[in-house]
């Protein structure tokens, strides 16, 4: 079994609004993050993907559930981390334009890091500086360049490189990607798997988009308005998605081949809108939305089973230790 990075424990995170009620933003999530992997976190716009990321990296404080970082439980009542915790898990933003300083060039970006969370000096941070850029495929003369002129992905590359300037050991990525061209997605992408075999880095890889989870990901676990669905290695995923919501989600992928369209779900269409994470509906979160809907979903929480190893599913169709009925072949 490989070393357990990051375990959320029944996270929890709620904004409150005018008159007692509040946002359900994050609403019981557990997982764990191995050493090593890719996991991919991915649901529709809203369901609570972002709050998880800055819940962990500490922009939000939790409103319950724990974060335990290397056996540290960053989210206990009064803790505060440390500098070495803080250098240690990094994020990436999803917009490099609005991440980066628009009133300093590159050079300035990634020694700001470097001053915080290191002892070099100041020719010293200038090496590791050039040393950044280059680890993510950047000439070193980019350390002088404003962020405005350079390109959306070279944007991104410096944001990857700044993330790096404190040794972390686990990286965010929030839709690192879904604000570029697709000419320079592949650039970016390839990049950060370069960069996770030879630093031996740790992804939480945020996206809506499941296509892309197919070559990235390790596992993919599926998150709807705060809750988990499903969550399996990414191989297991896509040949046998159990949960109503992630077949509807496979099916809408777009392909490009015959033999792509024969491995996709039948095509579900998606019924109703999301709730409001306001007023969640009770039991379970998607009945409203779902083609299988029983009475006990509407009623009654269902909870994460174990259906096959490390595949996990929240959806009272399925029991623990039953066969997997022929339909979701």
């Amino acid at each position: 079994m490989s070393e357990v990075i990051l375990e959320l424990k029944n996270l929890k995170k709620y904004f409150p609004l005018p008159g007692g009620q509040s946002v359900k933003a994050v609403d019981g999530v557990s997982l764990k993050l191995f050493k090593g992997e890719t996991l991919g976190l991915v649901g529709e716009s809203g369901c609570g993907k972002s709050t998880i990321a800055y819940t962990v990296v500490g922009m939000y404080g939790a409103t319950e559930g724990e974060i335990i970082y290397k056996g540290t439980n960053l989210a206990q009542k009064g803790y505060k981390r440390n500098l070495q915790q803080k250098g240690e898990i990094q994020i990436v933003f999803q917009d490099p334009g609005s991440s980066l300083n628009s009133r300093r060039n590159v050079g300035k970006s990634l020694e700001l890091p470097l001053k915080i969370h290191t002892k070099l000096n100041k020719q010293e941070r200038q090496d590791r500086i050039d040393e950044l850029l280059e680890l993510v495929g950047l000439p070193v003369d980019f350390k002088k360049r404003m962020p405005r002129n350079i390109g959306g992905g070279e944007r991104q590359l410096v944001s990857v490189a700044r993330a790096l300037g404190s040794n972390p050991e686990f990286i965010i990525l929030d839709e690192p990607t879904s604000a570029l061209d697709v000419s320079v997605q592949a650039k970016v992408i390839s990049t950060l798997i370069h960069l996770q075999e030879k630093l031996g880095l740790s992804y939480l890889f945020i996206t809506h988009d499941l296509s892309l989870m197919r070559n990235v990901a390790t596992r993919v676990a599926i998150l709807y308005l705060g809750r988990l669905c499903e969550l399996a290695p990414t191989a297991e995923f896509f040949h046998r998605p159990l949960h109503p919501y992630t077949q509807m989600l496979l099916s809408s992928i777009p392909v490009a081949t015959d033999e792509e369209e024969k491995v996709k779900p039948a095509q579900i269409i998606s019924e109703g809108e999301i709730p409001s994470p306001v007023n969640v509906p009770s039991g379970c979160t998607f009945h409203t939305r779902c083609r299988d809907c029983m009475d006990i979903c509407k009623v009654e929480v269902p909870v994460m089973i174990e259906i096959e190893p490390s595949h996990y599913v929240c959806c009272h169709k399925f029991k623990e230790g039953e066969p997997i009925a022929a339909e979701v072949e």
